[in-house]
């Protein structure tokens, strides 16, 4: 019976195990980790061509299931492709235009999925994006209090700046900075499930009249320069390359002179954006984030620098994001029976496979995080900051 296996499986050395629909099974290694389960004969000629899309969406599907612990199941899918697509490069993905009806509609795909799935896996404030590890061994929760924290210091928040947090999520970020460094904060986003909830909890700590939370794309910010710092965390992901120059010259307008822009998100290994990963990149689009689109690091830095603002600070969180990854699809991993009374079978098949993929694509270096600080010069170029460092870790 070990002909039904293509001989391109049968060569490997992997602990994998492929089970057939018939009942037959097939150890590609000793001790397997990791168990393939194929439910359609069409499948097994897909296996010899393993595109990580391909296999993300047989199991999104219903069409194959993946057994093991989630982390080792991305792995070993990983090695399975790498072994027989080798690193193939990706193809550049054809670039769209996002005007503000396909953000909104993208961003209610992603975001307004359900308030309570969120809470099974993230941290209490609700903090959606990569945390900041002091130690290693730190809590997600203190490790998120930490990356709002050293954002604020970056910003060189002070007590009674006008804050404006573009892409605020659930406002844990507004929240933080009202209540632990005494800044007016206006937040925005384009989730009506995050404005709700985010509401609630700025009203439950008696925020009301430091913290303002609304609806609005950043395309209509006000241009008249009235905010002293501007805060942008995970956001920047759904521009799109088309409108990154306009998106950047929004920030500029609406940030005073002197005052700092300081941009948290997801960049792309390849200078031209291309995906990495033999597919999983398309996943990501097809089923977690479309029209989400990454720019290189120097892509992003040029688009700032030619608006007139001045990137003084870049720093990689990589492996902060990895961790941070983590920890959420652990947390999802142990509330799977909770989490699949809140949303369709499908969809959490999307997010184990998007949360312990996004991991692993961080701690391969498939993608990076950076943080750019950002200062609006004045009109004779002098700015406002301290000559070092040094303040940011006393």
């Amino acid at each position: 019976m070990l002909a039904q296996l293509p001989p391109a499986l049968q060569s490997l050395h992997l602990p994998l195990r492929v089970k057939l629909w018939d009942g037959n099974q097939f150890d590609l290694g000793p001790s397997p980790q990791v168990t393939i389960l194929v439910k359609e004969p069409q499948l097994i000629t897909q296996l010899t061509h393993p595109n990580l899309d391909e296999l993300g969406s047989a199991f999104v599907e219903g069409k194959l299931e993946l057994e093991g612990d989630i982390g080792e199941v991305i792995r070993v899918c990983d090695e399975l492709s790498e072994a027989l697509l080798k690193d193939e490069d990706e193809v550049l993905p054809a670039r769209m235009a996002h005007d503000k009806r396909t953000d909104a509609e993208a961003i209610s795909y992603h975001y307004d999925l359900s308030n309570d799935f969120y809470q099974l896996w993230l941290d209490p404030d609700m903090a959606y994006s990569c945390a900041y590890f002091k130690e290693p061994d730190n809590t997600l929760a203190q490790a998120q209090q930490d990356k709002f924290d050293h954002l604020c210091r970056k910003l060189r928040l002070q007590a009674g700046d006008y804050l404006l947090d573009v892409g605020c999520g659930w406002g844990g970020l507004s929240r933080f900075a009202a209540r632990e460094y005494g800044a007016k904060v206006f937040g925005i986003t384009l989730s009506k499930e995050q404005l709700k909830l985010g509401r609630q909890r700025v009203k439950e700590e008696g925020l009301a009249d430091k913290v303002d939370l609304q609806i609005l794309d950043y395309r209509d910010l006000p241009q008249d320069g009235r905010f002293d710092k501007v805060v942008s965390v995970g956001m920047f992901e759904h521009v799109g390359h088309a409108n990154l120059a306009l998106y950047c010259q929004r920030l500029f307008g609406a940030v005073r002179e002197g005052g700092l822009v300081m941009n948290h998100g997801i960049t792309a290994k390849h200078v031209d954006g291309r995906p990495v990963g033999r597919g999983a990149g398309e996943f990501i689009d097809r089923y977690v984030f479309p029209h989400g689109e990454l720019p290189h690091l120097s892509m992003i830095t040029a688009s700032i620098c030619e608006t007139g603002l001045e990137v003084v600070d870049v720093e990689s969180l990589r492996l902060h994001y990895a961790k941070t990854l983590n920890h959420w699809s652990e947390n999802l991993e142990n509330q799977l029976h909770r989490a699949a009374a809140l949303v369709p079978e499908k969809t959490l098949r999307i997010w184990r496979l998007y949360l312990a993929g996004c991991a692993y694509a961080f701690t391969k270096g498939w993608i990076n995080l950076h943080q750019i600080l950002a200062v609006k010069p004045h009109a004779d170029g002098h700015h406002e900051l301290p000559w070092t460092r040094e303040d940011l870790y006393r």
